[in-house]
């Protein structure tokens, strides 16, 4: 049989070491899947949901740093891809998005289904193209893949379904080599490594912002803090890199992260920006009194969080080891000391409100995390809803240079943890995979549960379950609002695992946790953990503004005036751990 345009397409992917695609078929993509079951060589990971074909392809790209593949039919299919896409394209993720369109004679006719994806995903891309003939498919998928793993970066090819069918245009074989482009080092000019050193060489004390630019920089990272006699702060998606065997680490800032981290960044003379864009200002040095150094591969995220006095566009590492011999080693370690102390004490709290009593319930969140790092392999993979499980993921998951911790921590969407697990379990089919899901992430996209069964994942997914979006309710309250519009009325969800085929563990007394949490992960196939934890644990932010105390004095007038006081008491039975 002649070579039609969808077999040379899957003969592209197949050079470009692409194994497995994610996505729903339909008609518009039956030329392309039927090229595939031909080949016999790209797996097809059928979804129930095209968002998470594009959040499955996410966890596997982020794990794998290669590039993955998503696909979705005409309009409704391809346009469910956007959300997960965005994620991709904000996480740096090189993926490829296949986008089957309407037939071609029909494009602008108004016909069924249609929509104009190379319109629609731009803003989600690096390149996002329509191929209209034979003669355009080689030529414009490979610029597609290139561009995805150059740039790091989403790219979306959009062909039609009738396109896919004609016989296939002459082209040179694809070349491996060609197609992947590998990452360069980028090195920093020799006049900003002096002008760096000469700010760093200075009395100031200095504390360390490290981000998921300093991946594979570890080395490097304590050298230079041991030289700095620095403190090391990081950004929540610098955790996996940054924290394990790190004496200088004195925990994440931000929102959700440690006091320790958020003053040892205030109470600075310099601080030294690595491989990080972490997006909150109000969580900076204010005033002109700290001077800012940022270190970073992209030379268009310097300087555009806090202005900065020297700015440097090279790798984390390749820099670092370029700075070290123009800097000259501190003697006086006391700033160190005192945020190591610091830290010490806040870890020390937060560990104590990991620990449940049997018989008294409400089951806290942070004993479930806590039981979960403890338990969970030396390489596990932790995927994260966005909200209340990211907070406890970061605060109690630990890492150890092999696990890993994928989550939405620039789009902030909700439900992409079990989404993101499907994509690491499928690339690494005997690692441990671990979802930590809220209620409202899991039952989103709850019916791509049943993907774990269809293809024999086995994914351990841990539902916080509190009835609430947890997270939202915070927000609520500490802007002074009453909770609105937030709680769920959950079923068993461990029941619900069970009647699918899928081990189901319902927790719901803090003594049967570390036994519950064990038996899960010891499980061979997927399993459920239905954690029925407290709605009314707050996490506390690391500085509390005169703003949020205002917010929750209102909001506890209000709950007092609206007849519900019985909540506050909750609220405060639950934060002082009785």
């Amino acid at each position: 049989m002649a070579q039609r345009v969808a077999d040379q397409f899957a003969e592209i992917l197949l050079a470009a070491g692409v194994k497995r695609i994610y996505g729903i078929v339909g008609d518009s993509l039956n030329g392309l899947t039927d090229a595939l079951r031909h080949q016999g060589k790209i797996e097809w990971i059928h979804v129930r949901h095209e968002e998470v074909a594009a959040f499955a392809a996410a966890g596997e790209a982020h794990l794998t740093g290669e590039l993955a593949v998503c696909a979705g039919s005409c309009g409704p299919g391809n346009l469910h891809l956007i959300n997960g896409l965005f994620d991709c394209h904000r996480s740096r993720l090189p993926v490829l998005a296949i986008a089957a369109q309407i037939p071609s004679a029909e494009i602008g006719s108004g016909y069924f289904q249609e929509t104009h994806p190379q319109d629609l995903f731009k803003e989600c891309s690096h390149f996002c193209e329509l191929i209209s003939g034979a003669n355009q498919m080689p030529r414009t998928l490979e610029m597609a893949i290139h561009a995805a793993v150059a740039q790091r970066g989403v790219a979306v090819v959009v062909i039609p379904g009738d396109v896919a069918l004609q016989p296939a245009a002459d082209a040179p074989a694809p070349k491996t080599s060609a197609l992947l482009p590998a990452q360069p080092i980028v090195a920093p000019a020799n006049a900003d490594l002096e002008r760096l050193a000469a700010l760093l060489n200075g009395d100031g004390r200095v504390t360390m912002l490290c981000g998921s630019g300093c991946q594979g920089a570890h080395t490097q990272l304590l050298a230079l803090a041991q030289c700095l006699k620095a403190p090391i702060v990081h950004a929540l998606k610098g955790k996996e890199h940054v924290e394990w065997d790190n004496p200088y680490d004195v925990g994440m800032t931000g929102l959700i992260g440690f006091s320790s981290g958020y003053y040892a960044m205030l109470d600075c003379d310099v601080l030294l920006m690595l491989g990080t864009d972490f997006p909150y200002r109000q969580f900076y040095p204010r005033g002109g009194g700290v001077r800012i150094a940022q270190v970073d591969q992209r030379g268009e995220v310097i300087g555009r969080r806090a202005p900065v006095d020297v700015g440097v566009v090279g790798d984390v590492g390749a820099t670092i080891e370029a700075l070290l011999p123009r800097l000259k080693e501190k003697r006086d370690g006391s700033h160190l000391d005192q945020a190591r102390e610091h830290y010490r004490k806040a870890r020390k709290d937060l560990d104590e409100l990991a620990v449940g009593r049997a018989g008294k319930p409400p089951i806290h969140p942070q004993q479930i995390a806590k039981a979960i790092s403890d338990h969970a392999s030396d390489d596990a993979v932790f995927t994260c809803d966005v909200g209340l499980p990211t907070v406890w993921a970061a605060r109690y998951v630990a890492m150890n240079g092999k696990r890993r911790l994928i989550g939405s921590f620039w789009h902030g969407s909700m439900a992409n943890a079990m989404s993101q697990a499907i994509g690491a379990q499928a690339a690494f089919p005997r690692r441990q995979v671990i979802s930590l899901s809220g209620d409202g992430g899991f039952t989103m996209l709850m019916g791509d549960f049943l993907t774990l069964v269809q293809h024999d994942l086995p994914v351990k997914v841990v539902v916080f379950n509190n009835g609430a979006l947890g997270f939202i309710e915070i927000e609520q309250k500490s802007s002074g609002f009453l909770d609105f519009g937030t709680k769920f009325k959950n079923p068993n969800f461990a029941a619900m695992a069970e009647a699918v085929g899928v081990r189901g563990i319902r927790l719901e007394d803090p003594g049967d946790v570390e036994r519950g949490i064990a038996e899960a992960l010891a499980h061979d196939g997927p399993a459920l953990v239905d954690a029925v934890v407290s709605r009314m644990v707050l996490p506390i932010p690391p500085s509390i503004t005169v703003e949020m105390a205002k917010g929750f004095t209102l909001y506890m007038l209000k709950a007092v005036m609206g007849g519900r006081g019985d909540d506050l008491i909750d609220l405060a039975k639950a934060n002082l751990w009785e």
